[in-house]
């Protein structure tokens, strides 16, 4: 793998850590896979796009935070007041959005962005190396990481782990778990719809298709990092989702030096999360069949 390549997988791994941190409050935190995050990546995406073709790349990227939070909001309230359950709502709300997405774009399936000053070229004009993607995304996912750390501290954050764990015994201590999941989701979908919006910026495009698969490369991150390092606390396990994500894109990466077929990644992608998801279930039962073997032992002598 050549050095370019190399820094390439690394602010592709970063730049999707956010996706992962966002359906890693859904997924680990509340306890919901939430498919809304197809849709709201390319939103993030749209929004940004188009304000920053427009000469405001950084209203772009706030407006895109927004942008996904409000998706999250409305995959939350299908859920919660409308008593859709919590995959269809995903699925309604990601097939809604493809629509929405392209209003946004104003009826364009892409939007180039070449020529045009985004945070990136910005960041240029500032740090005098090559690094000044990685630099630039380093800054974004430390004030994130801190930020979604600080917050699962307080009271509110500590209520949305709680309901995760246990919603009936939430419901009993007088917690709205309604509106606990709303808050939740917002804030999930507005950090995807962030990361959307900054790979518009360094890719110099978006696309309305482009959130295609981002479910599965989520959770890939999410399971890669859960392996290497074990999720004992929030912080730890936001961190184990950076370095699952950036592993993860490294391995694509390895992947795409060799005459390994690019249309197959996301059988490969889809194939990594099955594994990682069903070992836990896989080693459960081994253990299992090797107490049941071992008590019919006994009682045979």
């Amino acid at each position: 793998m050549s050095l370019i390549s190399l820094i390439g997988a690394i602010e592709l791994g970063l730049v999707y850590s956010l996706l992962a941190f966002g359906s890693y409050i859904s997924f680990k935190i509340l306890n919901i896979a939430d498919l809304t995050v197809d849709g709201s990546f390319v939103l993030g995406a749209a929004v940004c796009a188009i304000f920053t073709f427009n000469g405001m790349p950084v209203a772009g990227l706030l407006l895109a935070i927004v942008a996904g939070a409000l998706a999250g909001v409305v995959t939350a309230l299908l859920q919660t007041k409308m008593g859709i359950q919590p995959i269809l709502a995903g699925i309604l709300t990601m097939t809604g959005l493809y629509s929405i997405n392209l209003m946004v774009m104003d009826g364009k399936a892409n939007i180039p962005l070449l020529n045009k000053n985004s945070i990136f070229t910005m960041a240029e004009t500032i740090v005098e190396s090559n690094l000044y993607k990685v630099a630039t995304l380093l800054i974004i996912i430390i004030a994130v990481f801190v930020g979604l750390s600080l917050f699962f501290r307080t009271q509110l954050g500590l209520s949305i782990r709680a309901t995760g764990d246990n919603e009936d015994m939430c419901r009993a201590s007088s917690i709205d778990t309604d509106l606990i999941k709303i808050i939740g989701f917002a804030v999930s979908n507005a950090i995807v719809s962030l990361s959307g919006a900054l790979v518009a910026q360094m890719q110099q495009s978006a696309d309305v298709n482009m959130g295609s698969g981002m479910v599965v490369i989520s959770f890939a991150s999410i399971i890669i990092g859960g392996a290497i390092i074990k999720n004992k606390n929030i912080t730890v396990g936001l961190l184990s989702v950076i370095l699952g994500s950036v592993i993860y894109r490294l391995i694509i990466a390895m992947i795409l030096t060799t005459n390994f077929p690019p249309s197959l990644l996301k059988l490969i992608s889809a194939i990594v999360v099955v594994s990682a998801l069903s070992v836990p279930s896989l080693k459960k039962n081994m253990e299992l069949n090797k107490l049941r073997r071992g008590g019919s032992s006994n009682a045979n002598n």
